[in-house]
């Protein structure tokens, strides 16, 4: 066990030291602030505090782990051999950050709850991150701040015996709507093949009756190729299936149809399965609910966590009400357009309110690449290559890789072509 002296333990304390040297590291923490604990520990201990004791492993405190509420902090990235960080530490320090403080800062999303300019969907992006201002969004940097710390504790204690964590995978299978053309209902079947004739696309015109008569398989249903993929694979997908009623922004199946009810039922006895959020329900604790009961009565089971519908995290009120659901997990934390690392990290954190000063029990589980970043990537090969950088960076660190698919990127549309390819890359990665 590790023991941390500080002069003060306070939530935010106990969160990132928990979250770095537990969670990360494999190794349990406590905390003291008596000088008379401190030295009768006999085994992993460090100061974190403003001087330094003795000749103990000291780091020196950045004060955003001892102030409440938010304020607008001065942030100088620097660079730091293989990567970079913040918040500078002073010559007496065994690291030269803070990197306590600088892990409290983006895991809590400090930078989320200050003025930001939004999208077209009120979502926070890439642009407006630290990460991406000073480029080191594609490093998991929270994950290796905490094993340049472990090397400090290893040359301190070479005789204490490390856990080794492992790299593991942690597939999403996102479904807003489960398919293109069956379960539709007749008005929305009627309209979709007027606005084919007037537009011209004979061709969807004669796939949509196809699949109606059922002549061929509806282009989004490619479950049978995913149930496949989970047979084969030691890693357990995620479905997120979107349950909300009909709106502007989600079309999917009436989930009182059997036939989607069945779908459902299937893949939940080979994979977990959570709720997508509807857009509307983001802001409605009472359709939030609706949503969340419907899907329990489906699966028999409580449901595994939540996907935010379009990938919109409004922090604090989206985790608050999922905490107040007790739903146990979020998978939302990460950008549509840009693969890396929102919150720095790897590895799921809790969500801690900054408002509240509190860690609450809503694990949140960032992923670090959805489908549609790696459109950006035009050839086969760069699409490769992107990934295959992503996965070794996760790797260094034995993180949670947490890919996002959707059930139609594995459709033969042309825009998905080549994705089977990706998702076979992500399954067959070794662990080293």
């Amino acid at each position: 066990m590790l023991l941390v002296y500080t002069h003060k333990i306070t939530p935010r304390v106990k969160y990132v030291f928990k979250q770095i040297c537990t969670r990360v590291l494999g190794i349990p923490v406590s905390f003291t602030t008596t000088i008379e604990t401190f030295i009768a520990h006999d085994s992993l201990k460090m100061s974190y505090t403003r001087q330094p004791l003795s000749n103990e492993i000291f780091i020196r405190s950045n004060e955003l782990l001892f102030e409440q509420g938010l304020s607008d902090i001065d942030i100088a990235v620097l660079p730091w051999e293989d990567t970079k960080c913040f918040f500078t530490a002073g010559d007496k320090s065994a690291l030269p950050f803070d990197i306590f403080a600088a892990s409290f800062y983006l895991l809590s999303r400090y930078e989320e709850y200050l003025p930001h300019v939004k999208d077209q969907y009120g979502r926070f992006t890439a642009q407006e991150s630290i990460a991406f201002k000073n480029n080191f969004l594609d490093q998991p940097v929270v994950d290796i701040w905490a094993y340049k710390f472990k090397h400090l504790l290893e040359s301190n204690y070479p005789d204490f015996v490390f856990p080794e964590q492992v790299y593991t995978v942690k597939p999403v299978i996102d479904v807003p709507v489960a398919y293109e053309y069956k379960l539709k209902g007749v008005m929305r079947t009627l309209g979709g093949t007027f606005k084919d004739v007037f537009t011209f696309k004979f061709k969807r015109f004669y796939q949509r009756y196809s699949v109606l008569s059922g002549f061929k398989r509806d282009p989004f249903d490619t479950y049978k190729y995913i149930i496949n993929k989970q047979k084969s694979s030691k890693y357990k997908f995620v479905f997120f299936f979107l349950l909300g009623d009909f709106s502007t922004y989600d079309k999917n199946i009436n989930p009182q149809k059997q036939k989607f009810v069945s779908l459902i039922k299937h893949v939940a006895d080979y994979c977990q399965v959570g709720i997508k959020t509807s857009f509307f329900a983001l802001t409605n604790l009472e359709l939030l609910k609706e949503e969340k009961v419907r899907m329990e009565a489906i699966i028999n089971t409580a449901i595994v966590g939540s996907r935010q519908s379009f990938s919109k995290v409004n922090l604090p009120e989206s985790y608050r009400n999922l905490v107040e659901l007790e739903i146990p997990e979020d998978y939302t934390m990460g950008y549509v357009n840009h693969l890396g690392f929102r919150a720095g990290t790897c590895t799921p954190f809790l969500f801690f309110d900054l408002d509240f000063e509190v860690q609450t029990p809503l694990k949140i589980v960032p992923y670090q690449a959805l489908d549609f970043a790696f459109l950006k990537y035009h050839s086969l090969l760069d699409k490769e290559q992107a990934l295959k950088r992503l996965i070794s960076s996760i790797k260094k660190v034995n993180g949670t890789f947490v890919p996002v698919f959707h059930n139609y990127t594995f459709s033969k549309q042309d825009r998905w072509k080549h994705f089977k390819t990706l998702f076979n890359i992500i399954l067959d990665a070794k662990n080293k």
